[in-house]
Order: C-alpha cells, then sequence, then structure tokens
C-alpha cells in the first residue's frame, strides 16, 4: 500500500512538471510565433510556479517577451515606455538569480551582443536588444518633435546601460531642454565617469545649468576648474571661467585668466570687452577705453563693444563735469573753458559709437535715447529732431515726458 502511494505521489509530481513544461513550451512558441499576449500570459503562470518560478530560464523568457512586446508596439506613447522599463526589471531579476554573472548560463544571454540590422527572427531579444529598440524609438518620437517622449526612450537606453555615451549625451541634451535640469545632470554626470570620451559639450551645459538655472557659481566654478584640467587649451571654457569669477567677485583672479586668455587669442572680442570692464572698475578707465576700442576695430559690428566705448566716454565725460562744479567760483572761472571743451570733445567722440549701435540693434530705444541726448547736448538739432521722431514712433510723442 506504502508502495502504491509513493507511486501516485510520483505520479502526480511527473504529471505537474510535465505541466509546468508544456505551459513554457506554450511561452516559447507564442514567442516565437508573434502570439505575445497567449506567450506573456503562459509566462506569466510559469514564473509563480513552484516548480519553475525558481529557473531564471523562465524569467529570461519573460523578459524576451516582454522586450518583444516593447518592441511591437508602434504607438511610442507613455505606457509603450512603462512596458520597456517591465522589460528592464525582469532582465534585471534574471540576472541576479543567474549569479549576476555576465559570462556563462543564462547570465550571458541576458546580456548576449546582437549585430546590427539583423532580420527580427535572429535578434537574441536580450537587454542589449532592449536598448537598441529604446534607442530607435527615441529617434522616432525626436524626428517627430516629441522631445519628452523622446527623452523617455533615451533615457531607459542609457538606465539599461550607464556607458552607452551616445544615450546619455541625448536624454541630457533633452532634459535641460525640456527643463528637467536633475536629470540633465545625471545624465551628463554618467559621462563624466567614461575617461575616453570627449566630454567637452557636456561641460558646457552643465556649467550653464549650475550657474544660469541653479545660480550656484560656486559649484559651476568647481567644476570648471575640473573641466580645464581635461582640456587646458578650449577657449570657451576659459571665458567661462572669466564669467564666474567675475560672479564670484574674483577681480585679479579674473584679470590674471584674461591676461592668459588673451595671450592666446588677442583679437577675441569678448575677452577684450571684460578686460576693458575690469580694468574700468579697478579705475583705470584709460586702459578700458583701449580694450573697449579694440574690441570694435576687430569687429565693428560688435555691439558691446560700441555701446561700451560710448558709454565709457560719457563717463569720463561726466566725471570731468563734476570735477569742474566741485572747484571753487576762481577756479572754475580759471578751468571751466579747458574742462568744458574736454568734456564736449568726448561726448563728439560717442557719436560714431553709439550711431553704429543704433544701426546694429534699430530697435534699441535706450540707446537711441542716450544717443538723442548727446545730439541735444551739442546743438545737433538736424540729429536730435530725426532721432526724436524715430523714438515718437515707437514710445509716443511724449516719450520725454516718461
Amino acid at each position: 500500500m506504502k508502495k502504491l502511494i509513493l507511486s501516485m505521489v510520483l505520479i502526480g509530481a511527473t504529471t505537474l512538471a510535465f505541466g509546468q513544461k508544456k505551459v513554457i513550451k506554450e511561452a516559447e512558441k507564442g514567442f516565437k510565433s508573434g502570439n505575445l499576449e497567449s506567450a506573456l500570459a503562459a509566462i506569466n503562470a510559469a514564473s509563480t510556479n513552484p516548480e519553475t518560478s525558481g529557473d531564471p530560464a523562465t524569467f529570461l523568457l519573460k523578459a524576451q517577451i516582454e522586450t518583444k512586446i516593447f518592441g511591437t508596439d508602434s504607438s511610442n506613447t507613455a505606457e509603450t515606455v512603462q512596458k520597456g522599463f517591465t522589460a528592464l526589471e525582469t532582465f534585471k531579476k534574471t540576472f541576479e538569480m543567474a549569479g549576476g554573472n555576465k559570462n556563462a548560463g543564462v547570465g550571458k544571454l541576458v546580456y548576449e551582443d546582437e549585430l546590427v540590422g539583423v532580420p527580427i527572427n535572429l535578434r537574441p531579444f536580450s537587454i542589449i536588444t532592449l536598448k537598441n529598440v529604446a534607442y530607435d524609438k527615441a529617434i522616432e518620437r525626436y524626428t517627430d518633435d516629441d522631445l519628452e517622449l523622446a527623452y523617455e526612450f533615451f533615457n531607459m537606453a542609457g538606465e539599461i546601460d550607464y556607458t552607452d555615451t551616445l544615450s546619455h549625451y541625448n536624454a541630457g541634451f533633452l532634459a535641460n531642454e525640456l527643463g528637467k535640469f536633475e536629470d540633465a545632470k545625471r545624465h551628463f554626470g554618467y559621462l563624466f565617469e567614461v575617461p575616453e570620451y570627449n566630454k567637452i559639450n557636456a561641460y558646457y551645459t552643465m556649467v550653464q545649468i549650475l550657474s544660469t538655472e541653479e545660480k550656484n557659481p560656486e559649484a559651476a566654478y568647481e567644476l570648471i576648474t575640473k573641466a580645464k584640467k581635461e582640456y587646458p587649451t578650449d577657449k570657451i571654457l576659459a571665458e567661462y571661467e572669466i564669467q564666474l569669477l567675475l560672479q564670484l567677485n574674483k577681480m585679479d583672479e579674473a584679470m590674471s585668466q584674461i591676461n592668459e586668455a588673451l595671450a592666446n587669442d588677442p583679437n577675441n572680442t569678448g575677452l577684450l570687452l571684460r578686460s576693458g570692464y575690469l580694468k574700468e572698475q579697478a579705475g583705470d578707465l584709460e586702459g578700458a577705453l583701449v580694450d573697449y576700442k579694440k574690441s570694435v576695430e576687430v569687429d565693428p559690428k560688435f555691439f558691446e563693444g560700441n555701446y561700451y566705448t560710448g558709454a565709457l566716454m560719457l563717463e569720463s565725460s561726466r566725471k570731468i563735469l563734476n570735477e569742474l562744479n566741485a572747484l571753487s567760483d576762481e577756479e572754475w572761472e580759471k578751468q571751466s573753458q579747458a574742462m568744458g571743451k574736454k568734456a564736449d570733445e568726448l561726448y563728439k567722440q560717442s557719436v560714431p559709437y553709439f550711431t553704429k549701435a543704433v544701426e546694429i540693434r534699430p530697435d534699441n530705444t535706450d540707446i537711441m535715447i542716450i544717443l538723442f541726448q548727446v545730439h541735444s547736448r551739442l546743438k545737433n538739432t538736424a540729429e536730435a529732431d530725426a532721432l526724436n521722431k524715430k523714438i515718437s514712433a515707437v514710445l509716443g510723442a511724449n516719450w520725454q515726458d516718461n
């Protein structure tokens, strides 16, 4: 009797195991034929049955089915993204169950590589397949100007492979465009960990995020210091460094960096402008004027150079007139003619610079008003009237009252 009972138990166990193997066979068949919903239902049953739920091969097949479902979903919506992440989690569980070994057994199959452009029946449907499909979907969404979902698919590809520099750069770029600054920093952070990758553009964007979006010039300057060790001759990094030093009020260091940068790039209008600005702040108005003028000589259409040159001339004229007004009556009588003439000469010299600035930015009424005031002081009636008409057309006839 005991033997009979034992035989019945064995028969029952064999039947149960056979039944579960049959379910897996059904899942495999559906996976290969494209009957994916049936395949998923079968593999879900197998993945919860005690006889097959402990086998990593069961979950590998589940991940492969989920990857194929993800790939065949051409709608590429947020729901599609979720399908992809579901497959990713199943691959992660499979790999953990397989002992975390990429070089043998099921773990090796999880990370099996695939050749680009192979027919669908020859794809391994590994985690690498999942990454490639996610990347293709990202490109499809980006081409259709759906930046939100393009980001989500690039993000998925990057989450699968932290060393996939192309996916992380694209994800970081789109995250920044979409205002997802923490996500952008995360993706660029992965790039900074890849030694051989040319990460210069990632540095540019990260510095802008830290300094402009997060108002954290200290962190931006720290990153610039790191970046310059990798790219010591990069001119854009040098300019960013100077900007940050100015933001941090480190004037001496900024001037030192500007001089070093100008030695390598003497006709850089931006550097000349900053050099002039620092000299002006330090009280060296003559030195500042030399730099401002040179920036315009290099590029006559450089708006800031023209504006700063004219503005500094007016500032110098104002200082002369203030000095004149501070004199005693006796000294004023002696000095007024010469000092007044010098002040007026500076006004005259500013005219071509402000005129050029107006030509460059014809809609800038602020510059027009300055030029109007200069012509009015110099009693250039025709020029002042012409400017008054232009300004009135934009700000109204009573603009001077405001």
